[in-house]
């Protein structure tokens, strides 16, 4: 689960990473502005709050697709070059390398003391071997640390997400209430003044036979 941030007064509390933290509305009466408060504002910036939330959700999940991806081919590519390091020999290197998904030729490689690395973009750059392990190196462990944080985010969204519904529903519920109670208290403040008075009669009958 991830932690949130810290801060100050007057300021929205977040995560590390600066995603908002829902409130949780405990006291609904309190929160909308009494029992005669109208709440078509409050329901509508609660269905806003959730979804940026699940805007914010799916494009975490897109990072998190990508970096999955991107993972294993980094730790792939770093084995290689630990493994030219290692086999450093006058003699060439044989390997076989792929044309195609099922077809492979067979090649000499010779030692160069160099490895070149795809950085994106259709650009290849030259690296020393041993820069070319600390920079893969590097890079794998930022990668593997924003996968972290993402799966930490993923999981935070979906607390802020389920504490959006929670008040959505709590919000609703106190709404249905409150208009079942005007509608009783309406139903007795429409009765003729006799059938109030024919009410409190027959009220006060039955006391008499208790």
């Amino acid at each position: 689960m991830a932690t949130t941030a810290s801060s100050s007064k007057g300021q929205m509390e977040t995560n590390p990473r600066g995603i908002p933290k829902a409130p949780f509305v405990a006291d609904v009466d309190e929160y909308v502005g009494g029992k005669d408060a109208e709440i078509q504002s409050t329901m509508k910036k609660f269905e806003e709050t959730t979804a940026k939330y699940r805007y914010m959700e799916i494009s975490l999940q897109q990072r998190r697709k990508a970096l999955l991806g991107k993972i294993p081919d980094m730790e792939q590519t770093l084995q290689v070059v630990k493994f030219l390091q290692e086999q450093k020999e006058d003699k060439p290197l044989k390997t076989l390398f792929e044309l195609n998904d099922t077809l492979y030729a067979e090649a000499e490689v010779t030692e160069t003391g160099e490895v070149g690395l795809w950085l994106g973009a259709n650009i290849m750059l030259m690296y020393p071997l041993q820069e070319a392990i600390d920079l893969l190196t590097t890079k794998l462990a930022t990668a593997k640390k924003s996968h972290e944080e993402t799966v930490e985010d993923l999981e935070f969204l979906r607390e802020q997400i389920t504490v959006m519904e929670v008040n959505f529903a709590r919000v609703h519920n106190w709404d249905v209430k409150r208009r079942r109670e005007k509608g009783l208290i309406g139903q007795q403040s429409g009765l003729l003044p006799s059938q109030r008075k024919q009410g409190n009669d027959d009220d006060s009958d039955d006391d008499d036979r208790d």
